[in-house]
């Protein structure tokens, strides 16, 4: 007879192989909208082990690929190593497109550059930060552009590029979501949704659809530079005025994509293994084996 134990393990097992089965990355036709290609990104993300997060490099490129994101740009703490590693990975096993980038640290201020191939330093002001990025041919985003942080950007208004309009912080405070807002309607750049990941939440939880001549590294920058992009951020929507029509009026941008019903059904499954092997576990893996009397 099989023992609980063994049957407990079995379905723990069974567990983790319907799991990673259901957990496969949705599978989305491209988004072609007014004769772009609309990515969906996410240009705030940082990386283990040096900018406080959980997951390596290598590990982002594949949860973003699993979250249906096209791009994203690792942004390292003071440093473009982290990019560099992300994109490297990406482009020799495949992934979304990665784009260097770096969070510059400076006190009461902190920039995101997305494009660069040289860390930029944090002693440097906010002008010089965002000179600095334009010379590499990328861009300069306000990062979580609270109200402690408007002086620090008031002189770079006709610099920066971009500032994040939705962003997590946002999430447990109307005070600060109503800073976001009220930056990004002040500045008159482009919108940006971006996580601030460091492992806490899902990536991509705030997100920029980027309407794209094509579905390069390039192609996003100058989307970013025209200011082509669309945020989604509780009911409101920042972006190009004609772009946000054309998402509206689509549809598909507002929702993330349903796994089919076959995924659904392993997930399902995994759930309902586990719980019962756990339980089984509890029950029966601590318990002494019984004793045959002796003869």
């Amino acid at each position: 007879m099989i023992s609980p134990r063994v049957v407990s393990a079995c379905l723990l097992l069974a567990a983790l192989a319907c799991g990673t089965l259901s957990d496969a990355p949705p599978e989305r036709a491209p988004v072609i909208l007014g004769g772009y290609r609309v990515l969906a990104a996410d240009f705030h993300v940082h990386s283990f082990p040096l900018s406080g997060s959980t997951l390596a490099p290598w590990d982002l490129v594949v949860e973003a690929r699993r979250q249906g994101l096209d791009a994203i740009a690792l942004t390292g703490h003071d440093n473009v190593w982290e990019g560099k590693a992300g994109q490297w990975f990406s482009r020799r096993f495949g992934g979304p497109i990665v784009l260097v980038g770096e969070e510059i640290h400076s006190p009461g201020h902190h920039v995101i550059a997305v494009g660069i191939h040289r860390a930029i330093s944090w002693r440097l002001g906010a002008p010089a930060a965002i000179d600095q990025a334009h010379a590499q041919g990328g861009i300069g985003i306000a990062a979580h552009p609270l109200a402690g942080s408007w002086p620090a950007f008031e002189a770079v208004l006709g610099k920066l590029d971009g500032a994040e309009v939705a962003q997590p912080t946002a999430f447990v405070s109307e005070n600060d979501t109503a800073q976001l807002r009220q930056f990004y309607e002040r500045a008159q750049v482009t919108a940006i949704g971006s996580s601030d990941y460091h492992g806490a939440g899902p990536l991509g939880v705030c997100r920029t659809f980027v309407f794209a001549r094509s579905a390069t590294e390039q192609g996003i920058l100058e989307a970013l530079r025209a200011g082509r992009t669309v945020v989604f951020d509780r009911g409101r929507v920042f972006g190009d005025p004609a772009l946000i029509r054309l998402a509206r009026e689509d549809g598909r941008l507002t929702e993330p994509p349903a796994p089919p019903p076959g995924r659904r059904l392993l997930a399902a499954l995994s759930r309902t293994c586990g719980l019962l092997g756990l339980i089984g576990i509890v029950f029966f893996g601590f318990r002494a084996p019984a004793i045959a009397p002796a003869d």
